[in-house]
């Protein structure tokens, strides 16, 4: 940990590298198995994890859906038996994620669904891992080692593999121009990220200083930024010991925000293409007495915001995920930090679930 106080901030300060060294190993094993699952016609993707794996699921599932216009199922993995019917009559394919591979939930969800008949795509970047065993394709997410409790540097690995596979399968969706162009944009994601980690530590240090003292949080985003509002609220119970709670930005409307006040702050996720109804809430949420916090690309959304943290444009929404979560890693280590807490361990929690 040289240099660093805590493995999880060296961790997020690697994302870059991680996501480049993930797109520069993984390329060719991605290409082939999109290849393979192509070749096998699947009639449904179910998709598994636990927690953090599970956001990474659920932002998938959109660039899956988006990009591939594959079918999608995403479950919890602790559920999966229970959700699953005993006979299954389409052709499925299992997506398991999980970083260590170990997951006894996850285990037991690949488990039943190879006993009916599913073949397992594992995404795990641990390859000597029980889940890798398992699998019939196994894709590597490089994010190495992660010694933190709270997965950061994990959780982008895990989303770049996705998206490499989501954009291989898209292959015969896109025509080749189309297809380039997001290819391009993908490349360049350790760009953007490096630019974001360069830009955000002064507000996010100013925003710390601001929430340390709060303890009830609400996270909203829309499309595959919902996944990030879910990853954030995650990341704000492990690190710093608060109440936080992610939606769907317009679910937000339907009963929650009856919670919403003085003591309420409210972090926004808010892509190029929704910021007038990201105001239009700011200014009611605001009407409440609630602090807001903006993460996004235009400079618009600072004027209603208390804290803005700006993040670089450039990246197509369905793989906006990986860039908007960064923002919310720092902030919860910052404020973790300041209350007085070890972010790399985490009371009651363990790396691996079993």
């Amino acid at each position: 940990m040289v240099g660093h106080s805590h493995h999880m901030i060296r961790e997020i300060l690697e994302e870059p590298r991680v996501v480049q060294e993930t797109i520069t190993r993984e390329s060719g094993n991605a290409r082939r198995i999109a290849e393979e699952i192509t070749s096998e016609d699947f009639d449904i993707m179910y998709i598994t994890g636990s927690g953090t794996s599970y956001h990474a699921g659920l932002a998938g599932q959109y660039a899956l859906s988006n990009l591939a216009q594959i079918v999608t199922s995403l479950i919890p993995a602790s559920e999966f038996h229970r959700w699953i019917p005993q006979r299954i009559s389409r052709k499925s394919l299992l997506m398991a994620i999980s970083q260590s591979g170990e997951s006894t939930d996850v285990l037991r969800a690949v488990r039943y669904g190879v006993d009916r008949g599913m073949k397992v795509l594992g995404v795990t970047n641990t390859p000597e891992s029980t889940l890798a065993r398992l699998s019939d394709y196994h894709l590597t997410p490089r994010s190495g080692k992660e010694l933190a409790v709270p997965a950061t540097k994990s959780y982008v690995a895990q989303l770049i593999a996705i998206f490499m596979l989501s954009l291989e399968l898209a292959r015969i969706n896109l025509n080749t121009d189309e297809w380039e162009r997001i290819r391009k944009t993908l490349n360049n994601i350790p760009n953007l990220l490096d630019e974001a980690l360069r830009n955000l530590n002064e507000p996010i240090q100013e925003a710390a200083d601001k929430y340390a003292d709060k303890s009830l949080f609400f996270l909203l985003g829309s499309g595959p930024n919902y996944a990030t509002a879910l990853e954030g609220a995650l990341k704000l119970k492990e690190t710093c010991n608060v109440f936080a709670e992610g939606f769907a930005t317009r679910e937000f409307l339907h009963g929650p925000m009856r919670l919403v006040d003085d003591r309420t702050p409210i972090i926004m996720l808010t892509y190029k293409d929704e910021v007038d109804e990201s105001l239009s809430l700011i200014r009611s949420f605001k009407g409440f007495g609630a602090p807001i916090i903006s993460i996004g690309e235009h400079e618009e959304l600072s004027i209603l915001s208390d804290s803005f943290l700006k993040l670089p444009t450039g990246l197509p929404k369905v793989f906006s995920p990986i860039l908007y979560v960064i923002p919310l890693q720092l902030l919860t280590y910052h404020i973790s930090v300041r209350r007085g807490l070890n972010p790399d361990r985490p009371e009651r929690l363990r790396k691996v679930v079993k």
